[in-house]
This record gives structure tokens, sequence and C-alpha cells, in this order.
């Protein structure tokens, strides 16, 4: 699908990439050439990330807050001059609980995160993609962007907003020659997954065993994905080979249930 150096020449910004999923795109972009900044909310995951990869560009960052996210779009101008790639990766689990136990500003820091960051990410980064002569945005939704999400209301609504973002922006930007689309992990391999699962175990009144089956029931493939298959998702999508590929919501198993109480 890709060959080594296909993004040779290429300027990425990937957000909340300290760990995770981020961490394997920005390390796949690197092995193909490559020049990339991340960024993440943890200062110290930032810096191992880093220590990992010292060719990485690295800011610690909230990407709900615009000074932030200002501050941070100025130094990857310094440093790389450009963008080609904006991969809006940083996201957060939020609350988990029935509706009327939330707080409202559990709800409003995971809509802030998940969408607003995307938003002012994409803000400053659209200039630079123009600029460029057109360019790959990936958002980062969730199946929980494709199908109901009981007991994650503020973290599926955010999900399914992303998707609106994506759709409108593919069609605000196609005349620039900038794809825009949204890659839709469902449940992925790692320790976040893990965090989710426990939590969700919590507020169900089951075993973590229990609530990682019911995860695996509501895919087609009845499996929890490896984040270096997003990776492999997300450089073809800035490939020559998904030249037209844009406005999409592309899930990597397709959802085929809602998980029920």
């Amino acid at each position: 699908m890709s060959s080594k150096g296909s993004l040779s020449g290429r300027v990425a910004w990937v957000t909340g990439s300290s760990r995770g999923i981020g961490r394997v795109i920005a390390g796949a972009f690197l092995a193909e050439g490559a020049q990339v900044w991340v960024c993440d909310i943890d200062p110290d995951a930032l810096a191992e990330a880093g220590s990992a990869h010292p060719e990485l560009g690295t800011s610690s960052a909230d990407v709900a807050d615009p000074s932030q996210v200002d501050a941070m779009f100025e130094a990857i101008g310094r440093a790389f001059g450009g963008l080609d790639i904006l991969v809006n990766n940083a996201g957060t689990a939020g609350p988990t609980g029935p509706i009327e136990s939330l707080d409202p500003r559990e709800w409003r820091r995971c809509v802030g995160v998940n969408l607003e960051g995307a938003f002012l990410c994409a803000r400053r980064a659209v200039p630079l993609l123009k600029a460029a002569g057109g360019g790959t945005v990936i958002n980062v939704s969730s199946t929980a962007g494709l199908m109901g999400y009981p007991l994650r209301t503020p973290y599926a609504a955010a999900k399914w907003a992303v998707i609106g973002l994506t759709r409108s922006l593919a069609v605000e930007l196609g005349p620039y020659r900038i794809r825009v689309n949204a890659i839709c992990p469902g449940s992925v391999e790692g320790a976040r997954m893990a965090r989710v699962i426990e939590a969700e175990a919590a507020a169900r009144g089951m075993s973590e065993q229990e609530v990682r089956r019911s995860y695996a029931r509501t895919t087609s493939l009845r499996s929890f994905v490896p984040p270096e298959q997003i990776a492999a998702l997300a450089l073809f999508l800035c490939s020559d080979l998904a030249a037209n590929v844009s406005g999409h919501a592309i899930a990597e198993e397709a959802p085929t249930e809602s998980l029920s109480g």
C-alpha cells in the first residue's frame, strides 16, 4: 500500500500523540519520511515520546485552549515552515454513567477536547494547507460516532459531531485540494481501552471480562484492533492512492450493533 519514504518531504501535525493511537501514527509517518510535530497534555509522556523519537517536534498543549493551539501553530511554523497533514487525534473518554448523574463540567470538557479541539486545530492548519496547494486532514472519530453508546453520551455526541465537521470541511475545502476524512476506530488494544472497560464495568456492575466480550460482539470481526492498523489506514488516507478519497467516515471494523444496557 505504501513504500518506504512515501511521505518524504511532507510535514504532519498529530495531536494527542504521546501514547496510544497517536503515537503509533506519528511513528508510522516518521518511518515513511515525514517531518512530524506532536502534542499532548501530558508533558512527561510527551518527553518520553520525544526521547524515543528525537526527530519529533513536540509541544505540551491542551487542544481545547485556543491560546495554546495558537502557540503550538507558531512553533510548527518556525520549525517546519509549512504543513501538509493534520491528524486530529487528541481526545478524552469523558465520564461514564447515566445522563442524570453527569457533571456538566465533565460534559463540556469531553466535548471541548474531542470536538472543539479538532475545530481549533483545523482553523489554524487550513491556511497552511491552502498555501501548500493541498493536503490532508484526518479527524479521529469513533464507532461511537456511528451508533448509540449508552452511559457514554458526552463522548458519543462529540464523536458524532466530529463526523459532521469532517463531511462539512470536505465539501468546503475540496476546491483547494484538501481532503478531509474521519477514521472511526472501534475497540483498540491498549491502556486507554482498558481504562474505558474498567469504568464501564463499574458503572454496569459487570466484570471487566464481560464488558470486553460485549465490546467485541459489536464488531463484524468480533475482535479488538491493533493501533498499527489504524496507523496503516492513516498512511493510506495521506497517500497518493487516496487522492480522490474525501468526506468519508471509515470504521476500522464495521459496527454491527449498539452497546446495550
